[in-house]
């Protein structure tokens, strides 16, 4: 039996993080039976979420539970791939992770007023007298992180612009497809499903989360994928109708 660790709901998503929704995506998408359970960063064997337990074993990172699904349950999540797609959803995977990522952490992190109706709940059990100081301490070492990452070495605009780069590629990739490759999700789809929700919920203000939302076909897709991943989920992001103006809404910021 699998147990998936998670930190659980909040900010108007089903998981909190992006990396959690993935990896029980992918659960789902192997047809595998699990358990959840919440917990936090420091229960982890690599002191990040997710990880999971699967009959006594440890597995940490939500790449490295894909490839222990792979190898031991032999499922291939990306079987109706080319060899060539497979390196196109794998160069998909790091933009997101490595990059993208760093936008959605700014934009709940480091804008004050997200952080204060987001991540601050995350010191409500510490003491009182030392609450302020914790989050300061925290609030700085995310900012080194996302400074390392390189992207608030740029100015917000340029931020944005880098952000959108990105949104404009995935949304050519889908296009008018139900998924990045067509029919059927693949690996991929797992992680773009939750960093692109992680970014659009409306729980946060951001300009990432209005950039996103004007891509049409990208909201859609993550509205679809909440349907089928957590239909008991009230997701709150913008439901699009009708036909998807995917070129026009990628050109607007080419």
């Amino acid at each position: 039996m699998i147990t998936l660790f998670a930190g659980g709901a909040g900010f108007g998503l089903p998981e909190i993080s992006p990396f959690c929704m993935k990896t029980e995506a992918q659960l789902q998408m192997a047809g595998l039976v699990y358990s959840k359970q919440r917990t936090n960063p420091t229960a982890s064997p690599k002191g990040q979420m997710p990880f999971i337990d699967d009959d006594g074993e440890l597995v940490a990172d939500s790449h490295f539970i894909r490839l222990h699904i792979e190898r031991k349950y032999r499922f291939d999540f990306d079987a109706h791939l080319s060899d060539l797609e497979r390196g196109q959803a794998w160069a998909i995977e790091r933009m997101l992770e490595n990059h993208f990522y760093w936008a959605v952490v700014q934009a709940r992190w480091l804008i004050p007023e997200n952080f204060a109706k987001g991540p601050t709940m995350f010191f409500e059990s510490i003491p009182a007298a030392f609450r302020d100081q914790a989050r300061a301490e925290a609030i700085s070492r995310v900012a080194d992180r996302v400074l390392s990452s390189g992207l608030t070495r740029h100015t917000l605009s340029e931020q944005l612009d880098l952000a959108t780069r990105t949104l404009c590629a995935l949304s050519l990739q889908l296009d008018a497809k139900p998924y990045l490759f067509g029919n059927e999700p693949c690996g991929a789809d797992a992680t773009a499903f939750g960093m692109l929700a992680s970014a659009l919920t409306p729980f946060f203000d951001s300009a990432l989360q209005r950039r996103v939302e004007e891509f049409d076909n990208l909201a859609a897709y993550v509205g679809r994928l909440m349907a089928q991943f957590y239909p008991a989920h009230a997701w709150a992001g913008p439901a699009i109708e009708g036909e998807f103006v995917v070129r026009e809404s990628a050109a607007a910021h080419a």
